[in-house]
């Protein structure tokens, strides 16, 4: 578990990394993660989960993630909020219906950046200046996670046919170039529909997870930040 030093030892940032489930891992999100918990001041606890060369398939992510909320409930800790990335962020809110399901508590709050939500792949900002995310690309991800036969419209699957009733804050951050600014944008309405206190910031120019250049971009830097100071209040922490 990573965290500033000084950083409140019961408020956690439970991190789920993104890679289209075929890459990514704890150690190439670190600094990313790292730079957030830091500029929130609590801990961060960054979740591994297999791959689809490791049989990681639907649905084993999204237990492997509820049974690392498990844990750290286990332990204790007196505020969780959720992160995650590209299909990190997926997997973030598809463990809380999970945990839910199972009579766990809700967290805290989540904070998503650049989500894969939509495992129907419909929007239309796929014809954008994104120059490596295809429709075509996203399809084959889906595909692949779901095992081909899966069902995209399964609601313990996709969180834009589940039920987000009693879900706490959401902030989700999105590039204004990538071509999944839609499927953030349909969440943000999909939850706000559901009650939610939503927040989405589209970063004009920013294509997807610019954030991963914390430290050396003044784009992502103010994006950790604003990320930082929306979680510290919904953990119950100050400004």
């Amino acid at each position: 578990m990573d965290g500033a030093e000084g950083a409140s030892t019961d408020r956690v940032l439970l991190c789920v990394h993104g890679g289209g489930f075929v890459s990514g891992s704890i150690y190439t999100h670190r600094k990313m993660y790292g730079h957030l918990a830091k500029a929130a001041g609590v801990r961060a606890l960054l979740v591994s989960y297999r791959l689809l060369a490791e049989g990681g398939g639907y649905p084993v992510p999204v237990d492997e993630v509820t049974a690392a909320y498990r844990w750290l409930l286990d332990q204790g800790t007196g505020g969780v909020a959720f992160a995650g990335d590209s299909v990190g962020g997926l997997l973030a809110l598809t463990a809380q219906l999970r945990a839910r399901e199972q009579a766990l508590p809700l967290r805290a709050a989540t904070l998503l950046i650049s989500p894969a939500i939509d495992l129907e792949v419909t929007g239309e900002s796929f014809h954008g200046k994104d120059p490596f995310f295809t429709r075509e690309l996203v399809q084959g991800v889906v595909r692949g996670y779901l095992g081909g036969a899966g069902d995209p419209r399964d609601p313990r699957a996709n969180p834009l046919y589940a039920d987000l009733t009693g879900f706490g804050p959401l902030y989700i951050q999105v590039g204004g170039n990538e071509a999944l600014l839609d499927d953030a944008r349909q969440l943000a309405a999909h939850a706000g529909k559901a009650g939610a206190d939503v927040r989405l910031d589209v970063f004009p120019g920013m294509l997807h997870i610019f954030q991963m250049a914390a430290g050396r971009a003044p784009e992502a830097d103010y994006a950790i930040a604003a990320m930082a100071g929306w979680v510290r209040l919904r953990l119950g922490l100050s400004r």
